[in-house]
């Protein structure tokens, strides 16, 4: 029945109607817009989230998030810089999403040791607004904003904004214009490289009628499975395209080779599908588990790409064993003339073990840079250096930090905090953070305490009084401050920091680490830790766990399927050893590099090793199939090697081109995330082809003969 589909004559145009039908319904039913969550790529049932969102509630600070808004009188004409200030405060208050603003308008700073800290900044200049937003998406809070921010910014008055909405909502939009600009222009050069390497009409028609349609049904697939374009799906149609062309590759070049034989239309294409069905399957069950592996992963966008590369994986093998065949024998026959085999035999033919060592050393002395591996870079890594959006977030966390941290304390002794041994406490612990370099402004129970105490007659009233004072109708909106800051029973408190992600550090945890420390110096009890600075060091230790269990299930994996392949306990060990090389590569050069590693680059290091997987799969089990027609051990390889040869260095030229178009994203992620698939999947290529005969010739003691030469005997 499948025969006959493939070789009917309007086969093809049957499949071009698919591909297109596919297209729109996703036009029709997906929103390819990505979906970024506000609390820094967490969703509201990870555990991490839940602690911070714990912290939050005991202390009122409800679902509101923080916008800091600089501005900087570049005229040097302080009056008019006021009134300005004075207008675009009246303008944010008009919002509906804001509930409450303070700046120089509001509340005079000078001799306010509330106000001093959040509202001033080291330069003159420049003052901050803090803005209160509700839980406005976004996606739709920014442009709000940015529309304010437009309409008040005049010659004279430099505004920049930061804040996790900010931050949150640029980054959606660069995924956005990447998916939009960089997956189509990669596509288009797909399609293009594949005319100049193929030269014929057919393949290149199928080849990209086959990745359309695989990407348009993974998507459609998971539209339904409710997971929606988000943080790291933004790449998954490239990474369909590639699994689906990577199964075209192979199929092409053994169509090509079945030409030699006497076979009609209809026994062609199954004789091609046969060749390439079993090790097709095996690479796609490797590469379908290894996504599933991300399942075990905290962190939401990786259990999203989990479930979506999984997808991907069995979409495409099945797209592309019943679209492409009908588009095969549609053009002309001519293509690119291959190079000789014994050409390429020859690359590896004596003294197997000085090359072997060779390779080994590169890969060693590049694995020593896993352990440099920066997995918790700052926020500021995930925009373009020099571009205006880094330099204004770059102000603002000079001035007084980007990133929160909220710490929960209480006394070590069981004190309360209206104890006035207490109050010295936290001055002790307010003054070590604000000498800390990573700490920017700091607001706390000591700080509206000492703000109370600027009240007429405060001065003769007791801690506590002071706290009844501030709640008091007449002080309002000091009240309402202190009730996100102190609990009800007023035993624990809050401190509220914006930290510096321009200061370098080891890491955030060895940051936080440093400040419980100053907390326990000072008497008091770190009781929790939350806000956007904490779950970032969270994300960073769930980015290096996936890595572990991503790629270690991937390889474990990958044993399995070796075992079954090869059907030899010392092939498998070779292949397993190959495999492991390519992570160490990737991931080692990019720890002596000094790149980080977010969230969005991290699965790359999965993606090339899938397809390390694929090439040595369909290497092991052409080398079966010439072992089974007759050729001896080393015969069957050396001629394995030389036909493979041509479909893996294709597959990798049209990766490594077509993900290189990555590297001109003004979003450094991207960048870093198309460097990493071009860098693994090169390391991938070399492995199946040059280190893995290796291994087999030296193993064998035994050269690899001139593969025209095992052929002709």
């Amino acid at each position: 029945m499948f025969r006959l589909a493939w070789t009917h004559p309007k086969a093809h145009w049957a499949s071009l109607a698919v591909a297109a039908l596919g297209l729109g319904a996703v036009g029709v039913w997906v929103d390819l817009s990505p979906k970024v969550e506000s609390d820094f790529f967490f969703s509201a049932d990870d555990p991490q989230l839940q602690v911070a969102n714990e912290l939050n509630e005991r202390y009122g600070g409800g679902g509101e998030e923080l916008v800091v808004v600089r501005a900087e009188d570049t005229a040097g004409d302080p009056e008019a810089y006021r009134e300005r200030i004075g207008e675009l405060t009246e303008a944010f208050l008009e919002m509906e999403a804001v509930t409450s603003v303070f700046s120089i308008t509001t509340d005079d700073p000078e001799g306010s040791p509330m106000f001093s800290r959040i509202l001033l900044t080291p330069d003159e200049a420049a003052t901050n607004l803090i803005v209160s937003v509700d839980e406005t998406d976004p996606e739709l809070l920014l442009p709000l904003l940015e529309a304010v921010v437009e309409e008040h910014q005049a010659p004279g008055l430099d505004v920049v904004m930061s804040g996790v909405p900010v931050i949150v909502e640029q980054i959606r939009r660069n995924l956005f214009q990447d998916l939009q600009v960089f997956s189509l222009a990669s596509l288009l050069l797909f399609g293009l490289l594949a005319a100049l390497i193929y030269r014929n009409l057919g393949i290149v028609a199928g080849a990209m009628t086959s990745c359309i349609t695989a990407c348009a049904a993974t998507l459609l697939i998971t539209q339904m499975m409710g997971i929606q374009i988000g943080l790291l799906t933004a790449n998954l149609i490239t990474i369909v395209f590639v699994l689906t062309l990577s199964h075209i590759v192979f199929l092409t070049a053994n169509w090509r080779r079945t030409g030699t034989l006497e076979l009609t239309p209809d026994q062609r294409a199954a004789k091609t599908v046969s060749l390439t069905l079993t090790a097709s399957f095996w690479s796609m069950a490797t590469t379908l588990l290894g996504f599933l592996s991300l399942l075990f992963a905290q962190a939401r966008p990786l259990r999203e790409l989990g479930i979506a590369g999984a997808v991907g994986a069995a979409t495409a093998l099945a797209v592309a064993y019943t679209i492409y065949p009908t588009f095969l024998g549609r053009g002309s026959e001519a293509t690119v003339a291959a190079a000789p085999p014994s050409a390429a035999a020859s690359l590896i033919s004596a003294r197997p073990l000085r090359p072997l060592g060779v390779i080994a050393l590169v890969v060693l002395v590049l694995g020593f840079g896993v352990p440099r591996l920066d997995t918790d870079p700052g926020l500021l890594t995930y925009f373009e250096e020099g571009g205006d959006l880094r330099t204004g977030l770059e102000r603002i966390d000079r001035d007084g930090g980007s990133s929160t941290l909220n710490i929960a304390i209480r006394d070590a002794s069981g004190g309360t905090l209206t104890d006035n041994e207490v109050y010295d406490r936290m001055w002790v612990f307010q003054n070590a953070l604000e000498a800390d370099s990573v700490v920017g402004a700091v607001v706390s129970p000591a700080v509206l305490l000492a703000e109370a105490k600027t009240f007429p007659f405060a001065g003769f009233l007791s801690l506590s009084a002071l706290f009844d004072l501030a709640e008091t109708p007449q002080f309002a909106d000091l009240g309402e401050i202190v009730q996100q800051y102190v609990t009800p029973e007023r035993d624990e408190g809050r401190f509220f920091l914006r930290m510096k992600e321009s200061v370098e550090e080891p890491s955030r945890q060895a940051v936080m680490d440093r400040i419980e420390g100053y907390a326990v110096e000072a008497g008091l009890e770190v009781v929790q830790m939350g806000g956007l600075y904490d779950l970032q060091a969270q994300l960073g230790r769930l980015i290096t766990s996936s890595l572990r269990l991503g790629l270690g299930g991937l390889l474990l994996l990958f044993l399995g399927v070796a075992v079954v392949v090869s059907r030899s306990a010392k092939v498998t060990t070779m292949m397993v050893v190959c495999l492991a090389g390519v992570p160490l590569v990737v991931l080692g050069t990019f720890g002596w590099l000094g790149v980080s590693m977010d969230i969005i680059t991290s699965p790359a290091a999965n993606v090339a090793l899938a397809m390390g997987v694929d090439s040595m799969i369909h290497l092991v089990v052409r080398v079966r199939h010439l072992r089974d027609g007759g050729l001896a051990e080393m015969e069957s390889w050396s001629q394995a090697r030389a036909q493979i040869m041509g479909p893996v260095l294709s597959a990798t030229l049209l990766i490594c081109v077509g993900f290189g178009i990555f590297g001109l994203s003004t979003f450094p992620p991207t960048g870093r995330f198309g460097l990493a698939v071009i860098l693994g999947t090169m390391t991938a290529a070399t492995m199946a082809l040059v280190t893995l005969p290796l291994f087999v010739q030296a193993w064998q003691k035994r050269p690899l003969p001139d593969p025209e030469v095992a052929a002709s005997g």
